[in-house]
Parts: C-alpha cells; structure tokens; sequence
C-alpha cells in the first residue's frame, strides 16, 4: 500500500471539499433565481428520502453485499449507534452543565448529535474518486480498483446513513422524523391527501390522475385496513402494544430499502435474478435493477441541492431579520458564539480525533474490521461533518420564535460555509488508513 504523499492527499481532500460547496452554491443560485423556491425543496428533498434513498440502498447493498462478507458491515452497524448515542449525551450533558451565562440554546443539542450522512459523505467520496488519492488505499494484491473501492464506501456510507436516519426517526416529533423533516406548506399529511382527491374543486397540479372510482375504492380500502389495524392492535397484551410504540419510528422507507437489500443480496437466487447479467440469470437486471439505479443515483447531487436550497431560504430570513432591526442583536437572531464555537469544535475537531483515534486502534491492534482499507477511512469519516439541515426544520416543528430560528439560520450558514475543514479529517483519515497495514 503506497502513500499518496502530505501534500497531495492535502490538496486533492481541498479539492473534493470544495467541489461539495460548490455543488451547495449551485442550489443556492437556483434558489436566488427563482429556480426552485422553499416549498419546491422540500417536495425534492422528500422525494429524495422516501424514493430515491431506498432506491439507492437497494442496489447498493443488494450489490455488494453476500453471506461471505455480511460481518464486514456488523462493525458500521455498531459505530453508526455509538456515535449517535454518544452525540446526543453529550449535548444533553453540555446543556445540563454548562453555566447559563454560556447562552446554549435548544438546537445546540440536535446541532452536536446529528451530523450530515447522507448527500455530503456520497459526494465528497464521489470527489476523492475523480482527484485519486484514494488510490493509496485499495486493497493490496492489485484485485482491488478505484471504481470498486467507491462503491463499496459508498455502501458503507449508506449503512451509516440508515442507523442515523432511523435513531432520528424514533426520537420523535421533537427530534425530526421523515415528515418532520420536510412538512408540506402548511398542512398535516393527511389534509393534503385528503384535499388531492376532492372531486369537485377545480383541477390543479394536485389532481389525481386516477378516475374518481379508483379514489373512491383506494380511500374505503385504506379506511377497512386501517380500522382492522387500530382493532388487532387494541386487542394485543398491553407490553407488546408498548414494544410496537417503540419499534414503529423505525418503519421508514430508508429503512424498508435497505431491507430489501439485505434479502436480495443474502439470496443468491434473487441477486442472480437482479444483478446478474441478463443472458446469466439475470431476468430482473436490465429493467427493474437498472431503473432502480438510475433514480437511485439522483439522491446526493439532488440532496445536496436541496442544501443549497435551504441555506439560501436561511441567509434570506438573516437578510430580513438584519434589516428589520440591524440595531438590536436579540431582533435580528444573534447566534452565540460559545454555543457555536462548541459545535463546530465539536464536529469537525473533536469527533474527527476521537472517530481516527478508535477506528485506527481497532483496525492495527484488533481483528475487530476486515481486511479492506476503505472500510477502515469511512469509519473514521462518519461521526465528521457539519452538523443536519434537519436542525432548520427541528425549530420549525419546535414552534420557535422568529429570533431562534434566524439564529438557527445563520449558524447553519456559517456551519456549512467552513464545510471545507473535512479536508483535515480525509488527511488524517488517510494517512492513518495507510498506516494500519
């Protein structure tokens, strides 16, 4: 395994760094045009959850994963909890302790626990692949390739991305769940399904396409199942209702999707039949598989647009909150700076040390992770980053006052504009990868 050299790695993690913010501004610059608006992100970034992301974790883990390498991703599993319950003590542990002159807000505890890990670690791997400084870490043998290497990251990657979503989901209204975290305008879910299918207000770009006597049998269908539900679940001894209260958070469609992954690919007959070459057994490949794909591989750069989007949404309520009163901090949504700093210290600094510090120790000192070096730097990868643009919609469903969620804005801003400080953890991240051989 050969090292790739300080400056070079150096460089090339800048240049990957730089290539996500870019792609963020592109977002931004769609939304300062009118290009797409904040109701149109948030249909975007909902299509990307619900649709695109199983998509994506479908093909990928039904891809790459088998029963001869099903213990590689038991270790992601493991990091992916601790990480995430460790964030969320110790922002409840800040909050608690920390002297109330120190100014800590609500959002600083959602702020350290929950980091980027869907669109941004996809694209920044997508990046490192394009400047070649993942080379140095390929499996030794000369078996191994670049483009293998970034699929299996980007499975590993989605693992991760799973675990958090799903820890998120089942924190409840309060902590953000996949429609919390992109509400429509206004409406609970239900008011707009139901307003979709009224027959006799004009037609819009809401209207079903179905005929009216589909609606209606789809609407007394889903009511008989939903009543047979609720009547099956009433009738269960009261612990399991308690055990189904608690498992339900994690039925999402990120979730369903990786599932779907899992079965495929520890299912030699199902991953012949969808991933195989056609004319190999592979029936389902060039249809089903491939448009799987294609969609699939919409959700990080959407995603990441989607990003833009917001923070444009964000520097917009800055803008206002700034002229409406550029004399009065609390009126204009003033950030504090220690709350901030511990953040941001937070995540791209401690976390990143302690994230290379244990996975480096495990990988050269244990047999706890595989022989592959990629499994070893994404690991190291996974608690970094700025922290979820979930924390915008977290002050929305929060009911937050004007001024916190300005304040929310412009942290997020800030967050996001020194996202390129991920340079320093791909260095330490591969210099240390390197180093476990």
């Amino acid at each position: 395994m050969s090292s790739s050299g300080l400056g070079p790695a150096f460089i090339g993690a800048i240049q990957a760094s730089l290539s996500v913010l870019l792609t963020i501004f592109y977002g931004v610059i769609a939304s300062q045009f009118k290009l797409l608006d904040s109701d149109a992100g948030r249909q975007v970034s909902k299509a990307c959850v619900k649709i695109f992301l199983p998509a994506l974790l479908m093909t990928k883990l039904g891809d790459q994963l088998s029963i001869e390498v099903v213990g590689r991703y038991l270790p992601i599993l493991l990091w992916s909890v601790v990480c995430n319950t460790l964030s969320i003590c110790l922002g409840k542990l800040l909050e608690k302790t920390l002297p109330q002159s120190w100014e800590m807000p609500a959002w600083t505890t959602p702020a350290i626990a929950f980091n980027n890990t869907t669109s941004m670690p996809l694209l920044l791997i997508q990046a490192l692949e394009k400047t070649g400084i993942l080379s140095s870490i390929l499996i030794p043998g000369g078996s191994d390739s670049m483009d293998d290497a970034v699929q299996r990251a980007k499975t590993y990657f989605l693992i991760n991305t799973m675990v958090s979503n799903s820890i998120t989901f089942a924190l409840g209204p309060k902590l953000l769940s996949a429609d919390a975290e992109d509400p429509p305008s206004g409406k609970p879910a239900d008011q707009d399904s139901e307003s979709d299918d009224e027959e006799d207000g004009g037609a819009d770009e809401r209207t079903s396409l179905l005929p009216s006597p589909v609606l209606r049998r789809g609407r007394r269908a889903s009511r008989k199942v939903h009543s047979h539900l609720r009547a099956i679940h009433q009738s269960l001894p009261h612990p399991v209702q308690v055990v189904l209260h608690h498992v339900a958070p994690f039925a999402n469609a990120p979730v369903f999707g990786a599932a779907a992954g899992f079965i495929i690919g520890l299912t030699p007959p199902l991953k012949m039949a969808f991933f195989a070459d056609p004319f190999e057994g592979g029936f389902f490949s060039a249809w089903i598989t491939t448009s799987l794909q294609n969609i699939g591989d919409l959700f990080a750069s959407l995603q990441v647009i989607v990003v833009g989007v917001k923070l444009a949404e964000a520097m917009r309520k800055v803008k206002r909150g700034d002229d409406s009163d550029s004399d009065d901090d609390d009126k204009s949504g003033a950030v504090p700076w220690r709350a901030t700093t511990i953040v941001l210290l937070i995540r791209f600094f401690i976390w990143p040390a302690v994230g290379v510090s244990v996975i480096y120790m495990l990988a050269k000192h244990t047999g706890v992770l595989s022989e592959d070096p990629i499994l070893v730097f994404c690991m190291m990868l996974m608690p970094a980053g700025p922290p979820a643009l979930k924390l915008m919609a977290l002050a929305e469903v929060n009911n937050s006052s004007e001024n916190q969620k300005l304040a929310v804005a412009k942290f997020l801003a800030f967050a996001y504009a020194v996202s390129p400080l991920m340079a320093l953890t791909v260095v330490a991240s591969l210099k240390a990868t390197e180093n476990v051989a």
